[in-house]
């Protein structure tokens, strides 16, 4: 029966960074694991919460319009939150894909080290700092 290679995952690291331990290298990826597991759990219960709010009617008749209003803006405000729940959860899924592969820690604009640093604060991360500016300024 042939062994099974371990291979040890490198991340990539900025000029000046401490290289990563294969600790921190598990903790990242069991980062990107929970924090999936914890984002998909607010999926359900956000489209628990949407479900709810749509099955009480929006024809309005016969209620106060204000009432009316305020119901269409809690749905609208569970469909936005729900809308950013879920693209954090797509990142977070690229993000895993990414590790993966090999190539988790590198920009996907400029193929650079996104950073230790950046990547402990933000796991999901993948644009570098000034690609990531550089995006938001368009």
């Amino acid at each position: 029966m042939a062994e099974k290679k371990t291979t040890e995952v490198v991340l990539p690291v900025l000029e000046g960074e401490e290289p990563w331990t294969a600790e921190e290298v598990k903790e990242q990826r069991e980062e990107l694991v929970e924090e999936l597991a914890r984002l998909e759990k607010r999926i359900e219960e956000s489209e628990a919460e949407l479900a709810a709010l749509l099955s009480g009617g929006n024809d309005g008749a016969g209620r106060d319009p204000a009432d009316v209003g305020s119901s269409n803006f809690e749905r609208d405000q569970e469909m936005s939150l729900a809308h950013n729940v879920r693209e954090m959860a797509d990142q977070l899924r690229l993000a895993l894909t990414l590790f993966d592969n090999g190539e988790y820690g590198y920009c996907e604009v400029c193929g650079n080290p996104i950073g230790k640093g950046r990547l402990q604060v933000f796991p999901r991360a993948t644009l570098c700092v000034t690609c990531k500016q550089r995006e938001e300024r368009r």
